[in-house]
């Protein structure tokens, strides 16, 4: 019923292909017109047919002051040592802003201008019915007058055809008499997730079950595109029931989004189902992440294939990805825009990147600017990490051919975050702490942002020497005199003056299975043949704790079960305790907590933020030395377990 394997194809060829068959069948442009009412309802959308003003505006001549109508002519001569005096009548008229002039008038002057006078040509109280106006200055015709047509005549294109309507463009549209606009339909868009293990939101998930996430994300997307997304119900790996379901979605829809089961696992039917329905047009696009993409044209019911179908692979990053590189551009034609260009900006790559010889890698960076150069610095890369979209700023695309990119390497970086925020961005790299998220909630309130990156405590000194970061958080134990920090500054950052300042002092111990079914105690216990362990990776502050302890409790490495299995973050090693895959790792009770872990404390640490001078006194960092002095900040700190708030924004050490 379907190929053993996937055939990977260039990107620009799978195009291609969708391209002709789109063309075949007539769908290669805007989907058609319909007419809506000018409302507010008709923001966003893109207009199928010009819009012509139906009448000028204004129609009339209308005053563009409170004032007097008169004729230009008659204020002629007029100056401070000569005035000219009009008798209200027909040679001056009251007229309010907006008021329509009368017919034998060409001009306006404010009532500021004028000095009023009553029958005897003595000033007068009342300003707007006076028996006379006394004029100092002359006009000009047409002056403080907004004459017809002066913004639109009728029969003038107020906007063109393909434009996205605006507010702005809706009011235009309306002060030229039109009462509804000609608009691209929205493309409707059925969404299918398929998959035996998915589970909807709100629903308890168990082990070996998932949350159904994937088509929020692309129906949010979707509606963003212009389209009209309808989520269908999960259908269950079923080669019948996927079936059915998509060709019930196939005879009402533009586009079919068939969500996972586009590898070639088992399980995995979406390629015989479109082969079924229809003709299967791509299978596996060399594009990392998200190459097991199926492109497809399904039976509209009508016995025509005239209704695309796009396999969308399961993992969350290449769904999206697949989104952005298939359904974005699809979507935009059939309501007639051109292909949308992301803002982009030169930037180097801070560490080396690896990608696959044969796809184009599209590589999600954090962006900031430290000093003089903009630096773009790679994310979690696996095409499951969610999150990894959520912290991204933008896109580096490695092409096909190339086998990575070397540190420090110019790139081109398709923004998702706006420029200004990038400027307003603190780039700390270092070690992970949970306090640095909440650290980055209280810094949004003071118009900053805070992107991080979890390289160690070695790593962000590291980074802070390369120039690649604007601080550096660590807790590294200097086992010869048992001091934190400071031996590392003095030895990373020679010469390189350099602030140490106090953050939080927190525990140490072993996260375990709740209720601690090993009994485990302390470090000597890990050396137990019954013990599973997971470590941090070198250089991590973490890292250096346990060899100092093992070291001086006279455990070898090699003894402890998992010494090598290595995760980067405190969450990352509860997670591996929490999933039974090991029974302990070296970590803070805090993310013990958020697991639902018990926690064996065994040791109190520094954890200090490594701030170059240069950056220490500067207006990017200075909402950050505030934040650090907030008695909310220092509040919401201390309700995590095993933290002492004690040490926050002391400056420990000014090192050069």
């Amino acid at each position: 019923m379907k190929d053993v394997y996937l055939h990977d194809i260039p990107l620009s060829e799978a195009w291609e292909r969708l391209e002709r068959a789109l063309a075949d069948a007539g769908l290669a442009g805007p989907l058609g017109a319909e007419r809506i009412p000018l409302d507010e309802n008709a923001l966003g959308r893109v207009l199928a047919e010009p819009v012509w003003a139906r009448i000028s505006s204004p129609h009339y001549h209308a005053a563009a002051m409170d004032g007097f109508a008169l004729r230009a002519d008659d204020t002629a001569g007029a100056t401070p040592s000569s005035p000219v005096t009009l008798p209200l009548g027909e040679r001056a008229q009251y007229i309010d802003t907006g008021d329509p002039l009368p017919h034998w008038a060409n001009a306006v002057v404010p009532i500021e201008d004028t000095e009023p006078l009553d029958s005897s040509g003595n000033p007068d109280s009342n300003r707007r019915r006076p028996e006379a106006i006394r004029l100092r200055a002359a006009l000009p015709p047409w002056k403080h007058v907004r004459a017809m047509g002066e913004d639109m005549v009728a029969s003038e294109l107020v906007l063109a055809s393909g434009h996205a309507l605006r507010a702005v463009d809706l009011g235009a549209s309306a002060a030229s008499g039109n009462t509804s606009v000609v608009v691209a339909p929205r493309p409707r868009v059925a969404i299918i997730p398929s998959g035996t293990e998915l589970k909807p939101v709100g629903e308890p998930v168990g082990a070996g079950e998932i949350i159904e996430f994937n088509s929020i994300m692309l129906a949010a997307q979707v509606r963003d595109w212009g389209g009209f997304p309808e989520r269908k119900p999960i259908v269950p790996d079923d080669f019948e029931q996927l079936t059915a379901a998509v060709a019930e979605a196939a005879g009402e829809s533009d586009l079919v989004l068939l969500l996972s089961g586009s590898s070639a696992g088992s399980e995995d039917f979406s390629a015989a189902v479109v082969e079924r329905l229809g003709r299967l047009l791509v299978h596996g696009i060399a594009v990392r992440p998200g190459h097991p993409v199926i492109l497809g044209m399904l039976n509209d019911g009508q016995g025509s294939q005239a209704v695309p179908v796009i396999g969308v692979p399961g993992y969350p990053v290449s769904a999206a990805l697949t989104g952005e590189i298939f359904v974005e551009g699809l979507l935009r034609r059939w309501v007639g825009l051109p292909g949308r260009s992301k803002t982009t900006l030169s930037a180097e790559i801070t560490r080396k990147v690896t990608s696959p010889l044969g796809d184009d890698d599209y590589v999600r960076v954090a962006v900031g600017v430290v000093g003089e150069r903009t630096l773009a610095a790679p994310i979690s890369r696996g095409a499951g990490v969610i999150s990894s979209l959520v912290r991204a700023d933008g896109i580096v695309i490695i092409p096909a051919g190339e086998q990575g990119l070397p540190a420090g390497a110019p790139v081109e970086v398709a923004l998702y975050s706006e420029p200004e925020a990038i400027r307003r961005t603190i780039l700390a790299v270092g070690s992970h702490d949970m306090v640095l998220d909440l650290l980055s909630q209280h810094l949004a309130n003071h118009d900053r942002r805070l992107a991080s990156a979890n390289v160690g405590s070695m790593g962000g000194l590291i980074a802070l020497k390369r120039e690649e970061a604007h601080l550096a958080g660590a807790h590294l134990l200097d086992p010869a005199g048992g001091e934190y920090n400071l031996p590392y500054v003095r030895k990373y950052l020679p010469g390189q003056k350099t602030a140490v300042l106090g953050f939080v002092g927190r525990e140490q111990g072993l996260m375990v299975a709740a209720g601690n079914p090993r009994q485990i105690g302390g470090f000597q216990d890990l050396a137990r043949e019954d013990v599973r362990f997971v470590n941090r990776q070198r250089g991590a502050g973490t890292r250096l704790l346990l060899d100092y302890e093992i070291e001086r409790q006279g455990i070898p490495p090699e003894n402890i079960q998992g010494y090598g299995y290595e995760e980067y973050t405190h969450l990352n090693v509860a997670a591996a305790v929490a999933s039974g895959r090991v029974d302990a790792g070296l970590g803070i009770p805090a993310a013990a907590r958020a697991l639902g872990l018990d926690f064996v404390p065994l040791a109190q640490e520094r954890y200090d933020l490594i701030i170059p001078f240069a950056h220490f006194e500067s207006k990017l960092i200075a909402p950050l030395l505030a934040v650090l002095e907030d008695d909310d900040f220092r509040k919401a700190v201390e309700r995590l377990p095993g933290y002492d708030s004690s040490p926050m924004g002391k400056l420990i050490a000014i090192v050069e």
